[in-house]
Formats: C-alpha cells, structure tokens, sequence
C-alpha cells in the first residue's frame, strides 16, 4: 500500500514537471511547497525564490502585481469553490496576461491548500486583440464606405460625380473658398420652352424635361464635363475642373456636337408619347473664372463665377435650334480638326467691342464626332404675306408693332422682307395665334432669314393656309 502511494507520488510529480502549463502548490497556511519548471519561467522567478517561502513574502511587496497576489490570496481563503481568473503580470518590463484555475492540494482526501494551473495566454490575447482590432477596422471601413457611398449617390443628383468625389476626398471639401483657374464652359437652351410650359401638363412637362436632361448629362459625362446645375431648362457645365485637362476646349465641343446628335433620339421619344419635339442652342467660351464653394457657412455651392460665365450665356442666345457657337478664344485652343460653317462678327451686352464666333458642326481625331443636318427646304409663297412683328428685349415685347412680309417659309425657318431696320440675332415675336418666335440669323439689304424658335399651336394650319395648301380635316 505504501509503495503504490509512492509509486503515484513520483508518476504525479514526473506529470507536473512535463506540463507546459505552470503549476504552483500553496498549503493554506500561505506556503508556497512546488512550482513546476514552466510555472518559473511564467512568473520569471527561480526555484529557490518560491518553495518553502510564504506567498507574501514573495509578492506582496509588487505593487504592479496586485491583481495577480489578490487573486491568489482570494483562492486560498475561499476553500470553498474552484475557480478560473484572468490577470495582467508584470515581470522583466512587461506585462503578460494570465490564466489561473485553482483545484484543491490533499491529503489523504483531506483538502490542505490549492493547485494554481498558471497559463501564459498573452499570445492569444494580442492574436484576440488583433483580430478585434481587425473586425473593428473592417466594421469602421464598411460604415465609411456606407457613408461615402450614400453621400456620393445624394451629391450625385445635385453635382457630378467628380465634384462629389472632390468634396467627400478633400480633408476641407466643404471649405469656402476658390482658386482662379482656365476652364472651358457651356451654356444650353431649349428654344420656344415658355410656350410648352404654357401649352402642357406639369407632369408632361416634367417627364419630357427629365428624359431631355437625362440624355444631355451622358454626353456631358463622356467627354469630362461637370454639370454644375440646371438653369430652368437650359444647363451651365464646365470643362477642365474639378479634374485638370488641357483638352477641355476640345472636349466641350465633342460634348456640344454629341449633345445635338442627342436631340433626334429625344424627339423620337417625346414624339411616341404625343410630346411637342424640341430644340436647342449651345454657347460655348474658354477663359479664366473664379472655382470654388460658393455661399454662405450653412448653405453653399460647387460653381464658376466671372466674366467669362456671362460671354457664354451671350454667345449661347445667338443660337438658334441646333446650332453651337463658339468664342474665338475657345477656336483657339483646338487642336483638332474643326468643321466650321461659318463665322460671325457680334457685340454682346457687357463687351466692348465686337468678337467673332464660330458656328461648328463637327471635330476630328480622336473625337471623330460631326453633326449631320438635314436639309431645310424653304417653299416660296404664292403671294407674299403680310405680318406683324414686335422686337424682343430679353423675352418681352419691346417697341411698337412693325410690318413685314413673308416670301418663303419651312418647317423652322422662313425669308421676310422689311423697311424697318432689323439686326442678326435680333429676336422677334411675328403676331400669329398666341405669337411665332423666331430668330433673324441673316440678313441681307432688306431680306432676313429667321430661325423659328417657338411656334404657336396653330402653327401648322397656319403654314397650310399660306401655302393654299387644303387642310384635309375639313
């Protein structure tokens, strides 16, 4: 019997030894009595600092180690329970994190102190630790990209995806402020809109105009431009900012040309939904503006501000439907081939002096974009056809009413003859049905040929009876 007891003394103590785990053995009278070889290196102690000495004595006077003595002395005296804890230690400079489960020390079935299994888990926390840290980034970067995304998707209905992209990126985005920067800009507009805005429903109106829109920002977007907002049912964009290009010149007029090639498939679709067709006038200019953020602290906006803003929105109303016309200034920076039709000497409002621009219907490599327009055919009256006219500041009627005649008309132009003095691109509102607009784009000793740039819903039969032509409704 005692032999087999000493026998299982020597196999437990041999199992003790060769536990990676640390093993220390306190009676309950505070002694320390065995501390295993891993247990020293844990605690970075030698044999002889620990066995036979109380615990007290060998700890307490750490103040860095309170936890662990704490919680050794707490196992001790509480005999009533097994018990797990976590631990920081500090030994050789640094901390370890620890794990101690206690068990009973007996003899002869009679519980005389406590086994601390002491396991050095400071790995697997830095490895727990890190992978939290891990989650948590991760978790912190889907939120951002959450962010990023709902706010891109929300800037993206008002600004273009670059200039949304250049506020969520830029570390003071929101700053008030500019720079001074060479940009390119276009002006656009539907011709005779006021009208349609009077003859249709608001939510005709409305779908037609989104669809017309929808289809320009894809050019727009194509060649590089930034929408900076729609003005009524024209649009002011830019080229060469947020992001720097020496092609903006060059790209502003592919976009222009695209634009207007845009403009059949549109009237295709308004056309299928019983929609008037529309057309548009594009104005274009290159010089230096003033960029930024423009407003106040609690409301502000991405825009281009200077002079060169308002010699585009000059050249765009010499438009007529369909036309672009440039600044020589833009004419200038273009390396590309350009189809010019032709070119015109203007004064606008606000320039001293008189400027050329260029009336452009395609470029060449690498854009290779032209606009093909169909022919026009004018049909000489049978007898030439008196009319009235009034001359238009802005859009309203300025001066008296004026006489003139008709000698040939189409579809959307038509040749009058005057006495009174009349100007190229002077705009006039000729008195048939609620009033015909047109633009005189020509002129030549007392002949003009007009542009119409908003028709009357009577329009049609009116051209019918001008022309003696018998209305097969009745």
């Amino acid at each position: 019997m005692e032999n087999a007891m000493k026998n299982r003394t020597i196999i437990q103590n041999s199992i003790i030894t060769d536990m990676s785990e640390g093993v220390m053995a306190i009676r309950f009278d505070g002694k320390i009595v065995l501390v295993n070889d891993a247990g020293l290196g844990i605690l970075c102690r030698q044999r002889e600092e620990l066995e036979g000495r109380s615990f007290a004595s060998c700890f307490f006077a750490e103040e860095e180690n309170e936890p662990f003595t704490d919680c050794v002395l707490d196992v001790v005296y509480r005999k009533g329970r097994r018990q797990e804890r976590y631990v920081p230690y500090f030994a050789n400079g640094a901390f370890k994190q620890l794990r101690i489960v206690s068990s009973y020390l007996k003899e002869e079935d009679k519980a005389v102190g406590v086994i601390l299994v002491i396991s050095d888990i400071t790995e697997l926390t830095q490895m727990r630790d890190a992978v939290k840290a891990m989650e948590k980034i991760r978790e912190l970067n889907e939120r951002l990209a959450l962010r990023n995304r709902v706010l891109q998707e929300t800037f993206g209905r008002y600004f273009s995806d670059d200039v949304a992209k250049e506020i969520l990126d830029a570390q003071d985005g929101w700053k008030l402020g500019g720079q001074k920067r060479t940009l390119t800009i276009m002006m656009s507009d539907l011709r005779g809109f006021t009208m349609l805005c009077e003859k249709m429903q608001p939510q005709d109106l409305i779908a037609m105009v989104n669809h017309y829109f929808s289809e320009m920002y894809e050019e727009i977007s194509r060649y590089k431009g930034t929408l900076i907002e729609f003005l009524g049912d024209g649009m002011f964009v830019i080229f060469g900012a947020p992001v720097a290009t020496d092609s903006h010149a060059s790209d502003a007029v592919a976009a222009a040309i695209g634009m207007q090639k845009r403009m059949k498939a549109v009237n295709e679709w308004n056309i299928e939904r019983g929609y008037e067709p529309l057309s548009m006038g594009i104005g274009i200019n290159t010089d230096s503006v003033i960029l930024g953020n423009i407003g106040s602290e609690r409301r502000a906006k991405y825009g281009v501000m200077g002079a060169a803003v308002n010699l585009a929105g000059r050249i765009e109303s010499y438009t007529t439907g369909g036309e672009i016309l440039i600044s020589s200034s833009t004419r200038t920076l273009i390396r590309e081939d350009l189809k010019v039709d032709y070119v015109r000497r203007v004064s606008p409002k606000g320039v001293q002096g008189d400027i050329m621009i260029y009336g452009v219907s395609g470029i060449g490599a690498p854009y290779s974009i032209f606009q093909v327009k169909e022919a026009d055919e004018l049909n000489v009256l049978p007898e030439p056809v008196q009319i009235g006219y009034y001359s238009l500041d802005g859009k309203h009627v300025s001066g008296d009413l004026k006489q003139g005649r008709l000698l040939a008309v189409s579809e959307e132009t038509a040749v009058m003859q005057t006495s009174e003095n009349i100007s190229v691109f002077e705009n006039i509102k000729i008195d048939v049905g609620d009033g015909l607009y047109a633009k005189v784009i020509r002129q030549q000793k007392d002949r003009s040929l007009l542009s119409f740039t908003g028709k009357p819903g009577c329009f049609d039969k009116w051209m019918k009876r001008i022309l003696h032509i018998k209305d097969e409704g009745g």
